[in-house]
């Protein structure tokens, strides 16, 4: 918003908050105010914690409407942060990231307790 807080005032505060230890920045850009108007669409806010983590040099996560492991493989790879939030996705499908390691050919990881369950169940 009109002068509302902004990406440099964001990357100053980030690189403040590095120097005192703080080493994971989530960048989102907030809409804490009614008549801010945000473009919503796939990765949205991605632009913001790339822009973050390049002028703070510090490590950033991203939100927005990430909801595919291939758009989540994306952000990270191509260095526009270092790890993708998915909270609302996980809430949708709690087996959101065994499913991610599928879709991107990896073996999924199964919880250690799940393998407890199968091994402990007797024969019918």
């Amino acid at each position: 918003m009109e002068g509302g807080w902004d990406v440099d005032q964001s990357a100053t505060l980030a690189r403040a908050l590095c120097h005192r230890g703080v080493d994971l920045i989530d960048v989102s850009s907030g809409g804490a105010v009614p008549q801010a108007v945000i473009p919503v669409g796939k990765g949205y806010q991605v632009p913001l914690a790339a822009a973050v983590r390049r002028r703070a040099g510090v490590r950033t996560g991203a939100v927005g409407i990430i909801t595919e492991p291939g758009q989540a493989n994306e952000v990270v790879t191509s260095g526009a942060a270092d790890l993708v939030f998915v909270g609302r996705e996980l809430l949708r499908n709690p087996y959101w990231a065994l499913a991610a390691q599928h879709d991107l050919n990896q073996t999924p990881d199964w919880p250690v307790q799940y393998g407890y369950a199968v091994q402990r169940r007797k024969p019918a």
